[in-house]
């Protein structure tokens, strides 16, 4: 049977703008099934996004690791891989009629065939920021039985000296740290002194903090040249005199006599007694037992000291242990040391101290566990009609 003709043409297909409507349709269906893939992907990550701009931010979030932010460039290439790249790797079929396969409209469920790499790709930057690791900071309010101590170091240049093994220094430092880690219920502060008196760490019951700063302790940190005992007291005094705790107590470890200090350390003791402060007194090293140094000779048979002598004062330590209800100890070696620092606390009363302790809670298992239920839905998802067929 001929085709119908209009005039001397042959009309062998519908009309003109019936073509162009459906041509039209396709290119609409086309960009719809383009572009669906990535709204999908925003709509999913909307709430997380949301939850991550509300909550995750703030001067009392911490990010632990926020390096792991650069795994967040892993998003586009996985977009990349899973859309994209993707696409042109789909297998086809072979179709007989494509005129009717044209006609018929494609519904809902074909702009959700990628929903399941739309979830995959939003577990990937939960996972990205879990590993930043964000903590919140909290302050939680305790009571707890303690003292406040102020542990007030000597680091004039005599501490140099090898009569405590294997110097002074060393061996106070070592008998100190010990000290803290056995105090865990106490504030402790830590004062250093030389030629000056310097705060190096303020009262708290943050143990680690404190041996961290007591181990950058070392000679040369301030000016060694001359025992300020004076400022020492003074300057652990004004850590001490607003506690509210009933024992307060400075632990005065030196190695000599008070030759530098702008304020008087009988003074000092004075001001101590006046805020209720104990102060006891350690005299490290032999030399405090001798006038004088063992004598020696050189080579050329002229009299010489075995090592420099440094001047100490034992009766001003006492006196100032005794105006304040402490009690003055003398160490001549290790062991000594940490005997007198266990002894100088045994009777004291302890007191409740109110404290704000920071305490870091961990963020990162609601990401982590959101991602596992992305991944989880994903695969269950790809069992059901959105398995991709070959």
């Amino acid at each position: 049977m001929d085709s119908p003709t209009v005039g001397d043409r042959r009309v062998d297909g519908p009309p003109r703008g019936q073509t162009e409507r459906r041509g039209e349709g396709r290119r609409r269906n086309s960009f719809l099934n383009a572009v669906s893939p990535y709204l999908l992907t925003m709509v999913i990550a909307l709430p997380f996004a949301l939850f991550i701009l509300l909550r995750l931010r703030g001067s009392d979030i911490h990010w632990r690791h926020p390096s792991a932010f650069l795994l967040l460039v892993a998003i586009p290439l996985t977009v990349w891989v899973g859309f994209a790249l993707e696409r042109g790797r789909v297998a086809t079929l072979s179709f007989s009629r494509t005129r009717d396969l044209l006609r018929t409209k494609q519904g809902t469920f074909g702009y959700l065939l990628q929903l399941p790499r739309a979830l995959r790709i939003v577990a990937v930057g939960l996972v990205a920021v879990a590993l930043a690791r964000p903590q919140k900071m909290s302050t939680d309010n305790m009571e707890v039985e303690g003292i406040d101590i102020v542990v007030a170091l000597d680091v004039s240049n005599s501490m140099q000296e090898n009569d405590l093994i294997p110097d002074r220094i060393t061996a106070a430092k070592r008998v100190i740290r010990d000290f803290i880690k056995r105090r865990a219920s106490d504030r402790i502060g830590l004062v250093i002194f030389g030629k000056e008196a310097f705060t190096q760490c303020p009262l708290t019951l943050d143990n680690r903090a404190v041996i961290g700063l007591l181990d950058d302790v070392r000679l040369g940190l301030i000016d060694g040249q001359g025992t300020a005992i004076g400022n020492a007291l003074g300057t652990a005094i004004n850590r001490l005199r607003k506690s509210n705790a009933k024992s307060k107590v400075i632990v005065l470890v030196t190695d000599g006599d008070d030759n530098a200090s702008k304020l008087d350390p009988k003074q000092a003791a004075k001001y101590a007694q006046t805020f209720g402060v104990k102060v006891f007194t350690i005299l490290i090293g032999r030399d405090s037992l001798a006038a004088e140094a063992p004598p020696g000779t050189d080579r050329f048979g002229n009299v010489v000291r075995s090592r420099p002598r440094y001047p100490v004062n034992p009766k001003l330590l006492e006196e100032i242990a005794d105006s304040t209800g402490g009690v003055p100890y003398l160490a001549t070696d290790t062991d000594a040391l940490q005997k007198r620092f266990q002894a100088i606390l045994e009777d004291l009363d302890r007191s409740k101290l109110k404290s704000q302790t920071p305490h870091y809670a961990e963020l990162y298992p609601n990401l982590i566990a959101s991602a596992l239920a992305l991944v989880l839905l994903e695969i269950l998802l790809s069992l059901t009609r959105f398995r991709r067929f070959p």
